[in-house]
């Protein structure tokens, strides 16, 4: 059993397991936490222990599982003797028992679960910009193309639809400079390259349809549950660009398409973000306003995210004055800066005069935390020193067998597992480059040559029509040849 009260999820007994029980209301499920602590305190199993609280309680969840640890939460615990002696020491042996909670898995790259995909117009210019580090003069030349794929009506799905696009801007330069501002073919060919970088990481799996409906993550199963949907993110660690705009991306997503939800009894939805440092490290301005205000306002559709990280102070100030919900596992205080970040961390707990929170947060021990919830009115309880419940289902991760089981039991398969190549700018462009090769041939064709001494100078047309042999020969010089066209053949009409 994971949740004892209709209104909270049991989280653990206060003083060592002596004291009262410490429950997370649901009403403050969309408050925002923070799930903190050293390697090796606890932290994962206090994540499964809030997952399956949520799940039992009708609350789909969305994780990332940094780790490949997560994936136990789809089978029974195997009830190992330490858990059992856990449960005791808090009161806990009668009602607890295993479980195991439907699970979803998810996987950028395909391998590990279904693949999580977006287009290239969905995740927009400033996320990109971010995913593929680019200086502020590129993320400029960036913004320009997305303009002119939207005048141009020019629907961009995948990577080779931004290539295609980002020649069209590079060729037609001298006009696109004159009404947006200076591109230069160095900035273009910046952004090619580094297009070719995220390519080699597997990135390209993650552009293209069928796009990810978010709404699915949003299920219940047919015992009332909320699904837990788990992304797969292992391998996503070694792009840490790419895993933090993901998930922001999620996130503006979510806000962008949810209708406000009031004061809901529980949340809607959950995110619980491992490794979240990687969501602000290296963030410009733009960025961490953006966050912050999806952070912000967020709740108000019924959403709750929880950070998971090593310190507190890997979170801005601005969003970490957002999570009304603490649980602290330990911290070490090796160097200066690291004892400065318990300080602070100390500071932003209601104070309980039975300890000095400062004091305790290095001497907690494993599966210890101190713990601090919204109550009442929405106001912080005095944080306790807390021993965390064990987890209803498998600690640990599963076998690649049964996790490769579990994908082909959802009817998600059918929806996402085959990628679907739909006309984009890519073919658009390639069409009309085509189209313009033929009209310059024919037209070249049609038009006596006037008399003339002989020469070995190429005439303008013989210029335009090699130009154009040559750009119709590769994907990208396709792609321009109708700018190619208007600018040499004049007498050329759409």
């Amino acid at each position: 059993m994971t949740c004892l009260t209709n209104d909270g999820i049991f989280l653990g007994k206060s003083d060592d397991g002596t004291g009262d029980n410490q429950y997370l209301p649901l009403k403050w499920g969309n408050r925002h936490g923070l799930i903190a602590g050293a390697t090796g305190t606890g932290k994962t199993v206090t994540l499964q222990v809030l997952t399956e609280g949520f799940s039992a309680a009708g609350v789909p969840v969305f994780l990332a599982d940094a780790k490949g640890d997560l994936s136990g939460l789809a089978r029974t615990s195997e009830m190992q003797d330490f858990l059992t002696k856990r449960a005791g020491a808090i009161g806990f042996t009668d009602e607890y028992e295993g479980a195991a909670f439907p699970a979803v898995f998810w996987d950028l790259f395909g391998e590990q679960g279904h693949p999580v995909r977006t287009t290239i117009s969905e995740i927009g210019p400033l996320l990109l910009s971010r995913m593929l580090e680019l200086n502020d003069t590129q993320e400029g030349v960036m913004n320009i193309a997305f303009r002119v794929a939207d005048e141009q009506g020019l629907l961009l799905l995948d990577l080779k639809d931004l290539r295609s696009l980002l020649g069209v801007v590079n060729d037609q330069r001298a006009e696109i400079s004159a009404i947006y501002g200076n591109v230069s073919p160095q900035s273009v060919g910046a952004i090619q390259r580094a297009l070719l970088r995220l390519e080699d990481q597997g990135a390209d799996k993650f552009f293209g349809e069928p796009a990810l409906d978010l709404h699915d993550f949003m299920r219940i199963d047919k015992d009332g549950r909320g699904m837990v949907n788990i992304l797969a993110a292992d391998k996503l660690m070694n792009s840490p660009r790419l895993y933090g705009t993901f998930l922001l991306w999620m996130l503006s997503e979510l806000f962008e398409e949810l209708p406000e939800a009031g004061d809901p009894d529980r949340p809607k939805l959950v995110f619980f973000f491992d490794e979240a440092h990687l969501l602000f490290d290296d963030a410009p301005k733009a960025l961490l306003e953006k966050v912050e205000q999806v952070v912000r306002l967020i709740r108000s559709k019924g959403v709750g995210i929880f950070f998971v990280t090593q310190s507190p102070d890997d979170i801005p100030e601005s969003v970490l004055g957002q999570l009304g919900n603490r649980i602290q596992h330990a911290l070490r205080a090796f160097t200066p800066k690291q004892q400065k970040a318990i300080r602070l961390a100390a500071q932003t707990y209601r104070p309980n005069p039975k300890f000095d929170v400062e004091d305790v947060i290095t001497t907690l021990g494993v599966g210890e935390a101190l713990v601090s919830t919204l109550e009442n009115k929405g106001e912080p309880s005095i944080v306790e020193r807390t021993l965390i419940r064990p987890p209803s289902s498998k600690l640990g991760p599963i076998s690649n067998t049964v996790r490769k089981s579990i994908p082909t039991e959802s009817d998600l398969a059918d929806k996402y597992d085959e990628a679907i190549d739909n006309q984009s700018a890519y073919e658009i462009l390639q069409e009309r480059a085509e189209k313009a090769a033929k009209a310059a041939a024919k037209e070249q064709e049609s038009t006596p040559e006037p008399k003339r001494k002989a020469s070995n100078r190429q005439s303008v047309g013989e210029a335009a029509i090699k130009s154009l042999t040559r750009a119709v020969s590769s994907s990208i010089g396709r792609t321009i040849a109708k700018a190619l066209l208007r600018g040499i053949l004049g007498a050329l009409k759409r």
